[in-house]
């Protein structure tokens, strides 16, 4: 059967988005480190608020996410105003394309950058534009010299997936003071609660209009099978997503669940407390077997390999000892494998399997 009906411009080419591999055959339980989830799960304190808000589940969710978007705002001291929810952080940055590019449009973002930031572009009808990295890491010049007239969007995870590298908030500053007036810079900080010390560009969306910060409850929260993010950006911005947006976009048991998440700080703080110190030991341990990795800010590492064949070769292992892990070909890394940080038992785990493969006693 034929057809006349033909999709908008750039949308057939768009490659489907591949997640995390979630099963082994022949494995009833394998240990997933494959998707960057919190080990420790979510906040009790959020699994109840989704249990008492299933009782509600015949009436419609609010349209304003008033009571989570103060939640937000009292725990990071942001204006209420100024921030979306989305479902998870992809919405909003899909929104951002949608609303700021299209065809003769250009959108901006580093080469290894989370794979849906084409999606994104092309979905909108614009142009995606590759910005060079240097050795794993974002390199603000590169990025400076590919904005034209025409770039639109810039986005740029920090950390970055999946290399865990990260620009200091004086990197970013410098990025941000190079970028015109009629672009958008998009600091997509799904990990930033895992980079010690940084805000994940809140200071730098309080003093211009032009940058927006994003972030996701689907990490360090363990919440993403509720699918929940938030940006906040100036006001001017924020009021055209929320022309596009979706009203009934998160529903009543997502709301309740990432309330209750944002405001258990005591979960939050253990949690990245036994991130940092299964990072350093994983980190450690990788090397030690002469596995190359460079120092990650976020809850995964990105292990090294001397070639795709040893990488294939130990991803076959991991799964031979019911471990899955990520391969990262596709974000133009064939000689690695990404690896969540997980629970102390689960990182021992990691390195013994490592340590067969290498032939370690």
């Amino acid at each position: 059967m034929t057809t006349s009906l033909c999709p908008q411009p750039g949308i057939m080419d768009i490659a489907l988005y591949q997640g995390g591999a979630s099963s082994i055959d022949g494995q009833a339980d394998p240990l997933k480190l494959s998707s960057n989830e919190n080990p420790f799960g979510a906040s009790p304190k959020a699994m109840s608020a989704v249990a008492e808000a299933a009782a509600g589940l015949h009436r419609y969710p609010t349209t304003d996410h008033a009571e989570l978007r103060s939640a937000i705002a009292d725990v990071h001291g942001l204006d209420p105003d100024r921030i979306i929810c989305g479902v998870g952080s992809d919405e909003i940055l899909t929104l951002l394309a949608l609303a700021f590019a299209g065809p003769g449009d250009e959108v901006l973002y580093p080469e290894h950058g989370f794979s849906m930031y084409r999606i994104f572009a092309l979905s909108a009808g614009a142009t995606p534009v590759v910005a060079p990295e240097t050795e794993r890491r974002v390199d603000v010049d590169k990025i400076i010299e590919k904005i034209t007239p025409a770039t639109r969007l810039i986005y740029l995870a920090n950390p970055a997936n999946p290399t865990g590298t990260a620009l200091d908030t004086g990197e970013v500053t410098r990025l941000a003071d190079a970028v015109p007036a009629n672009c958008l810079l998009v600091l997509d900080g799904a990990y930033a609660e895992f980079f010690e010390g940084y805000d994940g560009g809140a200071t730098l969306v309080e003093a211009r209009e032009n940058v927006v910060m994003t972030r996701t409850f689907s990490k360090l929260y363990g919440l993403g099978g509720l699918r929940v993010g938030w940006g906040y950006a100036a006001q001017h911005v924020i009021d055209v997503l929320n022309r596009v947006r979706g009203p009934f976009n998160l529903s009543s048991v997502a709301l309740a669940g990432a309330q209750g998440a944002v405001r258990d700080r005591d979960f939050v703080d253990t949690c990245l407390q036994e991130n940092s110190e299964q990072r350093v030991r994983l980190t450690g341990g990788l090397r030690q077997l002469g596995i190359a990795c460079d120092e990650s800010q976020a809850n995964f590492v990105l292990a090294r390999f001397a070639n795709e064949p040893e990488a294939l070769a130990a991803d076959q292992h991991f799964k031979d000892a019911g471990i899955l892990v990520r391969l990262v070909k596709g974000y133009g890394f064939p000689d690695a494998l990404r690896i969540t940080v997980g629970r102390a038992e689960d990182v021992s785990c990691v390195l013994e399997a490592l340590a067969s493969f290498k032939g370690v006693e």
